[in-house]
């Protein structure tokens, strides 16, 4: 599986969910590629091993309790005053196992997809400057109409060692992911 490679518009995680910078080494590298039938989501971040979930790999329910990389692409005009907001919250695994939600309204998901194609690869064991990297293909119709705000997060650690870094910010007291209206707006127009 390959990206086609006409756009690439970056996400990269540099920064904890209320914006303080991050270590070079726990930051993520996410690209989104559009291609004219499919939008490729590549990932490169830090392997830090936590543990997998206890499914085979594939859909998995409440992925974000595990180490993942999360990417949000929202529906911009749904985000007018009066309007539902449209969503589509993807998640990825460095042990294969992803889950794709669409949601109308805050936390409400009406739809999920079931078959992804998610290539991953990670070492066998997590060491200093290890890392998982992952390619995913989403075809356009399952996805929120354009344009886009879009944000990606990386989650990993358990416990009080659980960390939460963003790409953009989230303003608040505590983590919260579907803070929508912080989101900045993504181009991914084909050329």
């Amino acid at each position: 599986m390959q990206a086609d490679p006409h756009t690439d518009i970056p996400l990269d995680i540099t920064q904890t969910w209320e914006g303080i910078p991050i270590a070079p080494e726990e930051q993520a590298r996410v690209r989104l590629r559009p291609s004219q039938t499919d939008l490729w989501v590549e990932v490169e971040a830090p392997y830090y091993g936590d543990p997998a979930p206890t499914s085979p790999p594939g859909p998995t329910d409440q992925l974000w309790n595990f180490e993942v990389l999360e990417v949000f692409l929202v529906e911009a005009a749904s985000l007018k005053p009066g309007r539902t907001p449209k969503y589509t919250e993807i998640e990825l695994s460095p042990h294969g196992h992803y889950l794709v939600l669409h949601l109308e309204g805050i936390r409400n998901p009406v739809g999920r997809l079931q078959t992804l194609d998610f290539e991953v690869s990670r070492p066998d064991s997590p060491g200093r400057g290890s890392s998982w990297r992952g390619l995913a293909r989403l075809p356009w119709a399952v996805l929120p109409g354009l344009p886009y705000r879009a944000n990606a997060f990386a989650l990993h650690g358990t416990g009080n060692q659980r960390r939460y870094l963003a790409h953009t910010p989230v303003p608040g007291d505590a983590p919260d992911f579907h803070r929508l209206a912080s989101f900045p707006l993504c181009d991914l127009s084909l050329p």
